[in-house]
């Protein structure tokens, strides 16, 4: 099953004391580029966070930015007293020694706040991965939910022009089919109007003529590019990720056209040629976009 590149997800957790929010965007990307922001308390399960992300995607280039906040503010920092009581005392003192008559004040132990408050991140932290590893998978499984559903209107389109693509291909084949025998007669009144003033070897000019034939025979390129659009709408309905698949695919699809165009000496062909090379293109522009 086909699935985009491109999507969006955004959810909110609330569990064990914390609000966690996690956006997810998704762009197209040539192979998997995970960007990912997340608070300095959780650094150390960035390695977890991308092995995680890695399992949910395949292909492109994802922006994964995670936040939190406490439900409340109880006990989400402890204040050391002794350390509190120590600064106090050294303020104190410092204004006695310079006689400036000031009282020591809350504020004034607030600028050193950093010294005697410290946020309890043992436990605190161990609960905020719980809570952001839900949320992670959470916003994971709605992004796929919404590639998925992006995918299905590109299966449709690129079905409905491999279709297209293959009908002229019918039509081409029919055309080459019905050539060879005008190319066989054109090829022999050519050569024998070359030689009609001399002795003509019957059998080298016939071994000429089905040499050349061969050369302008398309069908071989034909029956590969059936091939070829048989083995892309299977790879279409694949579980796995398809996208580079695909891709190469159309690559082959396109040598085989070009063959075709080469060997071809009918305007007719020539013309339906072109109009499956820009067929090729519009599937490959499609085809960027798929996981």
């Amino acid at each position: 099953m086909i699935k985009s590149m491109t999507g969006y997800s955004k959810k909110e957790f609330a569990d064990k004391g914390y609000v966690v929010s996690v956006e997810i965007k998704s762009l197209n990307g040539r192979n998997l580029d995970l960007n990912i922001r997340l608070p300095r308390q959780l650094n150390q399960y960035e390695i977890d966070i991308r092995n995680l992300g890695r399992s949910k995607v395949h292909r492109g280039s994802i922006s994964l930015n995670i936040n939190f906040e406490p439900e409340e503010t109880k006990d989400i920092f402890k204040i050391d007293f002794d350390k509190a009581g120590a600064i106090y005392d050294e303020i104190y003192e410092l204004n006695t020694w310079l006689k400036t008559g000031d009282k020591v004040k809350l504020d004034n132990l607030m600028s050193f706040s950093s010294m005697f408050m410290a946020k309890q991140e043992d436990e605190d932290t161990a609960n905020l991965w719980s809570v952001i590893r839900s949320a992670v998978q959470s916003a994971f499984d709605e992004l796929d939910k919404m590639k998925r559903k992006e995918g299905l209107n590109l299966a449709k389109d690129i079905s409905k022009r491999i279709s297209l693509f293959n009908s002229e291909l019918v039509q081409i084949q029919k055309l080459g089919l019905e050539r060879i025998p005008e190319e066989q007669d054109r090829y022999k009144e050519k050569i024998a109007r070359l030689f009609e003033n001399d002795e003509i070897d019957e059998q080298r000019l016939q071994t000429e003529i089905i040499l050349m034939a061969d050369k302008l025979d398309i069908s071989e390129e034909c029956v590969r590019l059936f091939s070829h659009i048989d083995v892309f709408n299977e790879t279409m309905k694949d579980k796995e990720p398809s996208g580079r698949k695909l891709n190469f695919l159309l690559q082959e699809m396109h040598r085989e056209i070009n063959t075709i165009g080469t060997k071809a000496s009918n305007s007719v062909i020539s013309i339906k040629v072109v109009n499956l090379k820009e067929e090729i293109e519009r599937i490959r522009e499609q085809i960027q976009n798929v996981e």
